[in-house]
């Protein structure tokens, strides 16, 4: 039998006769997982159930590990509940949580918070991007660094979302230098870290919303955490489930709370 053809049998016996995802050794929810993927969702009716569909079965083809995954859903207002909760049916290795207000940085505490893996790998339903898994995982499991980040700022990064978006990127990482102190190119976006060593730090972090995660990668750049940036590929397929300038005010003043939290409490 070639490769093409055994890869071609996998397949097909990882579906039933209905086209259903059929439960595998990973897909079974683990009692000691090594690895959590904790996705937050806001209003994702249109690509929840595709790509969670998709990473499950790519995952589980790709990886030879065990994992959960965590959507955080956060006050959506379509579909994305129900078909959250149907997921949830298909794997016993996917869990549903709820945050009843729309607050991205709530809802991902919550899901590292939750998480039972020894590597959190924190994505986006848009994104999905298993190469950063990879990548992340081998660094942390080769013991390189403590806390990967996906920079899409890096030089070597490939960054083909619309220009105001990528713009909004570049001026929010001036702010968090000079108003917190950052000392990278990105806060925002895909993640992976051991666990246990960033608990501290993510109970420490003050701010939510969007300004969570930049207060995450920051109070860890300032409790030395063994930090590693690596380039990421990065393509919009839709747009942000929240309008970028209707998510301006509330960003201000949450990274102006955050520099008053570095800057002035430490």
């Amino acid at each position: 039998m070639t490769e093409a053809t055994a890869a071609t049998s996998r397949k097909k016996n990882r579906t039933t006769k209905n086209g259903k995802p059929r439960l595998t050794r990973r897909m079974v929810m683990p009692d000691d997982p090594l690895v959590t993927i904790v996705i937050p969702v806001y209003n994702e009716e249109k690509i929840l159930r595709t790509a969670i569909n998709s990473l499950m079965m790519e995952v589980s083809d790709r990886f030879d590990w065990d994992f959960e995954v965590i959507i955080t859903e956060n006050g959506s207002t379509d579909n994305t509940v129900p078909i959250a909760k149907e997921l949830g049916q298909r794997y016993e290795n996917l869990k549903v949580l709820h945050c009843p207000e729309p607050n991205y940085g709530k809802a991902l505490r919550q899901g590292i918070l939750a998480a039972k893996g020894t590597y959190v790998l924190c994505d986006e339903i848009d994104l999905c991007d298993t190469n950063f898994y990879a990548e992340a995982l081998r660094i942390l499991m080769n013991d390189d660094a403590d806390f990967v980040v996906g920079s899409k700022l890096l030089a070597e990064a490939e960054d083909e979302r619309p220009v105001m978006r990528r713009t909004a990127s570049w001026v929010l990482n001036q702010m968090l230098r000079y108003g917190a102190g950052f000392k990278g190119t990105d806060t925002h976006g895909l993640k992976s870290f051991q666990r246990e060593k960033l608990l501290n730090v993510v109970n420490a972090c003050k701010v939510d919303k969007d300004i969570f995660a930049s207060e995450f990668v920051i109070r860890a750049e300032r409790a030395y955490v063994r930090i590693l940036e690596i380039p990421i590929s990065l393509k919009e397929i839709r747009p942000p489930s929240i309008h970028l300038f209707k998510r301006v005010p509330s960003a201000l003043k949450n990274i102006a709370r955050l520099s008053y939290l570095m800057r002035i409490k430490g």
